[in-house]
């Protein structure tokens, strides 16, 4: 057996997706002090943020927009009912569906949470031009990826 040689495709540092990887960690990381000031997860803040937006939808939409299947959403959304930041219940239509909205509590949180874009932005070093092309790069490898399946 030979070893790769440096202009093998496998080696880490050539890796995107261990960047990427890497990457999402250290933002996960640099996230945790400020959401533990408002009692979230990552995960649950992502929610929040989409009901701040759109205060009621349906589980399934919500799932879609946040790309997380109903297992994984159903415990996070049982949480932030448990801390009285939304409210889950039937629709009155379909008894199947679940219908998610933010409670009074939830929509206060909004403005506790109104300076975490601005901490991160501080901590990431970056121009907003240079976080705004790594986003769209992110979002246009999410759509190719995602198109594969």
């Amino acid at each position: 057996m030979t070893k790769p040689t440096s202009t093998s495709d496998l080696i880490l540092d050539k890796q995107i997706c261990f960047s990427l990887y890497s990457a999402s960690n250290a933002m996960s990381r640099a996230y945790q002090p400020l959401l533990k000031k408002l009692d979230l997860t990552y995960l649950q803040y992502i929610v929040m943020m989409v009901l701040w937006e759109d205060s009621t939808m349906n589980v399934k939409t919500l799932g879609n927009k946040v790309h997380l299947d109903s297992g994984t959403l159903t415990p996070l959304l049982k949480r932030l009912e448990g801390k009285g930041l939304i409210i889950r219940a039937r629709c009155k239509e379909d008894e199947r569906v679940r219908v998610i909205s933010l409670s009074e509590t939830g929509g206060k949180l909004r403005q506790k949470a109104e300076q975490v874009p601005t901490d991160m932005f501080c901590k990431s070093k970056m121009t907003l031009e240079e976080l705004n092309n790594l986003k769209l790069s992110c979002d246009l490898l999410l759509k190719n990826l995602a198109t594969m399946n």
